[in-house]
Formats: structure tokens, C-alpha cells, sequence
């Protein structure tokens, strides 16, 4: 439909002898038209933004929102205010079906301006945008569904018959390569379009806890500051690849979306078909979930770059209590003695330097780590004890 929007555009354009631009509701670009005229003022920071990053910020929808942009059934105009990056005024044509707003065509208001007949045939165009954007949520609408059943239905035949649904929403290039992107945490609906993306859903998210992980605090070099990652939601983003080496589609969608202010996101190895959706979702999921763990991952991490998080993360998932050993040492009270394990652990053993990265003198890191070995029963000296310790702590952070 992109085709439809911009002839559509072209036309308004044409009418009003003026650039006009077209966004869906979400302030994100759809369509914009061709700007030749000499007017510095013309593309101003709000504009120039919005054509650049294709969509505008929270602000300045609050801002033009302020206007009753969304309440109104006819053109209107908006003045210009230099403090907030509106060199020009603005005439907004709401885009509406069936009553309910679909978008917006901006364009730059000017004297003495369009007359009333000619916004009347603005309107009327921007009346065939609205069905069409209709049109589109509704298909977005059904391709989200499908989407989110192939992820989140049990196997066998029922993520069988999710994917059949999946692959006719998708149509031809739904046996293409695809890479699944998982954003979290995620508040409110999915938005209504991602660019780039082939399908987008909200999903439940996996995880339980503050996300503190054990012993995180302001003396750790771990310390992950962000706010605690509590179960809830995703967002799941399938976007097609042309290339299993070539990335940069799927990272430069995540990267999109946090700019909207999620935390972490994670980006699955690229697979064939979608009949292994739901493995990707895992992989995208476990990734995420190491980035807000681990802040060298963040803030956008592919799976085949987290390590041992990726073993860790399918270990947890099947064993959500933990091993018994080491589940006191991970309750509040021990927070500075799963800390201490942890970073010993991460030094390879060796005291010296883990005496250095925690600030302490080496017979305090002693007495910690024999405190440590009497709460769960463990040997430090034994290499398979350090391997179950060091895999529960790291686990620990992973989930929270």
C-alpha cells in the first residue's frame, strides 16, 4: 500500500500547492511529499526529524495533540512556536475512518493559505488515506494474532495449525529468512506499525524477581542501574532478512524501538520458513534478558554473542527453583556473599584480583568465601562445586 499512501499524498500536495506529509497515529512517518522550495523555515527540527527518523517524539505528539488534532473532523490550524521547534505553522488534516482517527496529513501553513473549497477536496483525499489505513490495521491486527499464537502455543498440532494460519497472513514471503526480535519490558499495546518489521505482537515475558540479581549494588562492577526487570511483556518482532550474515534490518528495528524507552532487546539467529518461531522467540528472549543482565551485552544483543547465557538461559527456563545448594546463598540477607562468590568466580579463582575488584583485603574475601562454602555445602576448592555456584549465580542475574 506504500505506493497508494504516497500517490495520495502527491495528490493533496498538488491541491494545496504545498509539501505535505502523511503519519498514522503513532506520529510515525507513512508518506511524505517532494520539497523544493528555498524556505530555510521550512524544514524545521520538528520536520526534519520526523523525514529523518520517520517517526516524531513523545513530546512533540503531546504537543500538537495539545491542539485537539484527535477530536477534530475537519482541518486544523496550528501556530508556530520556535521554542518548540516549529518554525512554521501547521495545518493538520486528521485522517479519520468511521469516526475513529487513523492519522494525520501535515502541511506548512502559509498566507493568505488554502481556501475553504480547497481543504473540502483535502479532506475528501485524506478520507480514501483513512480506508486505507483501516484496511491495514485490521490486516495488522490479524497478522499480530497469528502471530502471537505460533509463539506462545503449546507443540504439536496446535503450533502446527498457528503457523499454517501465520504463513497464508504472510503470504509469498512467508518461507523467506526471518529473524525474531524480542524487546522487553514492554508497556501497552504493540504499536500499530514497526518499519521494517513483517509482523509485531505483545507477548507474556519470561521472568520472575526484582531482576537485582545476587548481590548487584553499587560496589559491583556489574551493577546494572536500570529499573528491575519484573515479569510481564514483550514486544516480538519478526523482520525479514536477505542474508543470514546480514543483521542490520533486525538492529536497526530494536534499536528504534528503545529509542521509545524500553530497556534491552535481543535478536534470535536468523532461521528459514516458521515452522522454529517459537525456538527463535526463546533465543531472541534469552538474549534480551543477558543484555539487562550483563550491561556489556546491552543494549541490543544477538544470541550468538551472549556466551554462556545461552546454555544458562535454557537451564533456567526447565529449573526455574534452582539447585538447592544455592538457593539460601541467593535469599536478601547474602546479597554481599553471592556478590563476593560471584566475582571471585568471574576472576578465574583467583583471590588477589578478586580481593582488588571488591575493595577488601584478601583475608575478608577468605572469610566471605568460607561463609559462602558453610551455607550451601559446597567445596571451592572443587572444580565441579565452582561450576554449580558459578552457574547459579549466573542465573540468578539472568532472571532475576
Amino acid at each position: 500500500m506504500k505506493g497508494d499512501y504516497q500517490d495520495l499524498v502527491d495528490e493533496i500536495s498538488a491541491l494545496l500547492g504545498a509539501p505535505a506529509t502523511l503519519e498514522n497515529r503513532d506520529f510515525r512517518l507513512i508518506a511524505f511529499g517532494a520539497h523544493d522550495s528555498e524556505d530555510d523555515l521550512a524544514m524545521d527540527p520538528v520536520r526534519t526529524r520526523s523525514i529523518l527518523t520517520r517517526q516524531s517524539t513523545a513530546a512533540v505528539r503531546a504537543w500538537f495533540e495539545g491542539f485537539g488534532i484527535a477530536r477534530a473532523t475537519g482541518p486544523v490550524r496550528i501556530p508556530a512556536a520556535p521554542d518548540a521547534g516549529v518554525f512554521r505553522g501547521r495545518i493538520c488534516l486528521p485522517v479519520r475512518y468511521r469516526g475513529i482517527v487513523q492519522g494525520y496529513v501535515w502541511l506548512l501553513d502559509q498566507e493568505p493559505g488554502p481556501g475553504p473549497d480547497t481543504l473540502t477536496a483535502a479532506m475528501e483525499v485524506a478520507e480514501r488515506i483513512g480506508i486505507l489505513l483501516a484496511e491495514e490495521a485490521k490486516a495488522g491486527a490479524d497478522l499480530s494474532r497469528e502471530f502471537r499464537e505460533v509463539l506462545t502455543a503449546g507443540r504439536g498440532w496446535q503450533q502446527d495449525m498457528a503457523v499454517a494460519a501465520l504463513r497464508m497472513a504472510l503470504g509469498p514471503g512467508a518461507d523467506g529468512l526471518h529473524a525474531v526480535v524480542c524487546v522487553q519490558p514492554w508497556s501497552g499495546e504493540a504499536p500499530a506499525s514497526v518499519p521494517g518489521a513483517a509482523a509485531v505482537c505483545t507477548v507474556p515475558r519470561p521472568g520472575r524477581g526484582d531482576g537485582s540479581g545476587p548481590g548487584v549494588d553499587a560496589g559491583s562492577r556489574d551493577v546494572d542501574a536500570r529499573p528491575g526487570r519484573k515479569a510481564g511483556q514483550a514486544l516480538a518482532v519478526l523482520v525479514r532478512l536477505r542474508s543470514a550474515e546480514a543483521l542490520a534490518p533486525a538492529e536497526g528495528v530494536a534499536t528504534r524501538l528503545l529509542a521509545g524507552g524500553a530497556a534491552t532487546a535481543g535478536i534470535a539467529e536468523p532461521r528459514r520458513g516458521l515452522a522454529a518461531l517459537a525456538d527463535a522467540w526463546s533465543q531472541a528472549s534469552a538474549a534480551a534478558q543477558a543484555a539487562a543482565a550483563q550491561p556489556r551485552f546491552a543494549p541490543v544483543a544477538r544470541w550468538s554473542a551472549i556466551g554462556p547465557y545461552r546454555m544458562l538461559a535454557a537451564l533456567a527456563a526447565a529449573d526455574p527453583a534452582g539447585d538447592p545448594a544455592t538457593r539460601v546463598l541467593l535469599g536478601p540477607a547474602h546479597r554481599e556473599l553471592a556478590r563476593t562468590a560471584e566475582l571471585f568466580l568471574d576472576c578465574a579463582g583467583q583471590a588477589g584480583r578478586a580481593a582488588a575488584a571488591l575493595g577488601i583485603h584478601r583475608q575478608t574475601l577468605y572469610y566471605r568465601l568460607a561463609r559462602v562454602e558453610h551455607l550451601t555445602g559446597l567445596d571451592l576448592d572443587e572444580g565441579e562445586d565452582r561450576l554449580l555456584l558459578h552457574m547459579a549465580l549466573k542465573a540468578a542475574r539472568l532472571y532475576g
